[in-house]
């Protein structure tokens, strides 16, 4: 009797037991109760504070071009809307800083070399005669609104941290120019402007323009429309199209750009056909159909200085700005003015 007691006792403890066997040893009611919370996501970097002192330049004097009005305006703020004007926000980091740095130093050379151009102003506005600007709230305006903010604060920074830092040559400060994209290969300012030219503007060769828009492009006009605007600066012009040599390029500069080409019974330059046709370079060649004239062109501008295409692509191959201005300009030292 006491055994089957035993065993009646031992049976009802096993049954209580089993929650507790199969239950996981390791989940507490700490982890079980506890919350996981989300990351917090930055989405601005803290803005670069740049307190420079640039002596006589701290603040310069802005022409705006469309009002004819002059603004004075701090330095580095005036960068704010070169850079943010002259090259896409989304633009490598270190291309940007290059950027800031070539405008920079481009306005120095233009305040000291202004010889009174846009009289009691420094500079102006223009892209077609110094270097573009728009204000910070048109530029903020044109912008995605989820990305404009983060744009403007990027900018801001390549402005801030770069401050004081210009090109120089001989310890002057170099005229910087600069352009959209020189399909591969910069040109010589003589090729473009005539002049003796400037020892740090040399040919250069850059990989991977080829990526970006402004590499290719195509001008087709009628044989009739190419008639007509070249006789407008050149009345005497006379082509036979009947002759397959009528058209054609006679020379190249060393960069691969046209020199010259033939039209009809005149020469012109290769800026000129550029200009004439509204090209975006003066690299290009030509083809004739039995109608039209069909103009096929690599980069975007006279392709002199650096390129800002160029520029983005050597940052992502992991080039820092320092190394792309001395790509670009040669023999140059970068200097804190």
């Amino acid at each position: 009797m006491k055994r089957i007691i035993f065993y009646m006792i031992a049976f009802t403890l096993f049954i209580f037991a089993i929650p507790i066997i199969f239950v996981n040893p390791f989940k507490t009611e700490e982890t079980a109760s506890v919350e996981v919370e989300e990351p917090e996501i930055q989405t601005q970097e803290p803005i670069v504070e740049a307190n420079y002192n640039y002596r006589e330049y701290n603040t310069i004097k802005l022409l705006h071009t469309a009002t004819g009005e002059i603004e004075e305006v701090n330095l580095e703020e005036y960068l704010y809307g070169v850079v943010s004007a002259e090259m896409p926000a989304n633009f490598h980091e270190e291309a940007l800083k290059a950027q800031v740095v070539v405008a920079r130093t481009y306005t120095m050379y233009k305040i000291i070399h202004s010889g009174g151009k846009h009289g009691e102003a420094h500079i102006c506005d223009s892209s077609l005669c110094c270097q573009a600007w728009i204000s910070k709230e048109n530029r903020m305006n044109r912008w995605d609104a989820n990305e404009a903010e983060a744009n403007w604060n990027k900018i801001v920074n390549c402005v801030n941290s770069t401050a004081g830092k210009i090109i120089t040559y001989n310890g002057e400060p170099i005229n910087a120019f600069f352009h959209a994209n020189s399909g591969g290969t910069t040109e010589m300012p003589i090729n473009v402007w005539g002049g003796s030219g400037y020892p740090y503007l040399q040919v250069v060769q850059t990989a991977g323009e080829e990526g970006y828009s402004q590499y290719n492009s195509e001008v087709e006009l009628t044989k009739q429309e190419v008639l007509e605007k070249i006789k407008e600066k050149y009345s005497e012009i006379e082509i036979d199209f009947a002759d397959e040599n009528a058209i054609q390029i006679v020379e190249y500069t060393d960069s691969g750009r046209v020199r010259t080409a033939k039209f009809g019974n005149i020469n012109l330059s290769g800026v000129e056909v550029r200009s004439i046709f509204g090209l975006r370079s003066a690299n290009f060649t030509i083809e004739q159909t039995e109608t039209t004239i069909k103009f096929t062109v690599k980069g975007y501008g006279h392709g002199v200085g650096m390129s800002q295409t160029g520029a983005d692509s050597l940052a992502k191959q992991g080039k820092t700005w320092e190394e792309i201005i001395k790509h670009f300009y040669v023999g140059v030292e970068i200097k804190e003015y």
